[in-house]
């Protein structure tokens, strides 16, 4: 049995129960490099076997899965954050279906997630947005034409925008070519929840000059928006679910 693992954001301790379970049982290990905090690796089992997959290709890493199911083994592929997000599980998962081999996810708690809560900020304020964008820059992945960063950015919701920290310049500019107000709050959360984390607040104006400024290029999130409170004029409204007179299945609303 194979199980993609989201090991989190960095903090070991933010893997879930489950997740540190199957860690604990797994005879072959798979981790994601640099990615993963090598503290987990500690939660390893005696024997088992440890292989970092930055240093293999992708036939090299379905080759170990597909030797250990030979020999019954448990197989953890330690993915970063939630593997449903940039995790390339699919083309793991689509060779073990053409091999009969079962597979299993277990999420795991995501950067985006992780970045908000070092802000301490909420990614959905009511009166402010809504919705979340989870994308990134072209790079050395495309991204659809129907999803180019511009149009995105067109709907001014809160953006979550990974594996771009070396754009900045780029991004900088997209943001305000899609008409976000320069003086918009951003921020550049590097390496969230790990020891060396770092928390820049900025504006869509200033992004790249803070990032030059902190040294950031990359392992870091991007979070654009008015959530993130920096503009005195973006008031937001209380949660209805709450209000006085709000009847929900619990409870009847009054005034």
């Amino acid at each position: 049995m194979i199980y993609f693992v989201g090991a989190g954001s960095g903090a070991p301790d933010l893997i879930t129960v489950r997740g540190l379970r199957l860690l604990k049982e797994a005879d072959v290990l798979i981790y994601a490099g640099s990615l993963v905090n090598p503290e987990l690796l500690e939660e390893a089992k005696e024997g088992c076997l440890i292989l970092n997959s930055a240093r293999m290709t992708l036939p090299e890493v379905l080759s170990a899965m597909e030797q250990a199911e030979r020999e019954r083994k448990t197989t953890v592929r330690l993915h970063s954050g939630d593997p449903s997000i940039y995790g390339a599980i699919r083309e793991q998962s689509d060779f073990l279906d053409s091999r009969g081999i079962r597979w299993e996810v277990c999420p795991g708690v995501s950067s985006f997630c992780a970045a908000a809560a070092c802000l301490g900020a909420e990614l959905t304020l009511p009166g402010v947005s809504q919705s979340v964008i989870i994308t990134r820059l072209a790079g050395r992945t495309d991204v659809p034409k129907r999803e180019n960063f511009r149009s995105l950015a067109s709907h001014q919701a809160t953006m979550a925008v990974f594996l771009s920290a070396g754009m900045t310049k780029e991004l900088e500019t997209e943001l305000l070519e899609a008409g976000y107000a320069g003086d918009t709050p951003a921020a550049i959360v590097y390496k969230a929840t790990w020891p060396e984390e770092k928390r820049i607040l900025c504006t869509v104006a200033t992004l790249h000059e803070a990032a030059l400024r902190e040294g950031i290029e990359r392992t870091a999130m991007i979070l654009v928006g008015d959530v993130l409170g920096m503009r005195e004029e973006n008031g937001y409204e209380n949660s209805r679910l709450y209000a006085p007179e709000f009847t929900t299945g619990y409870r009847k609303g009054g005034i």
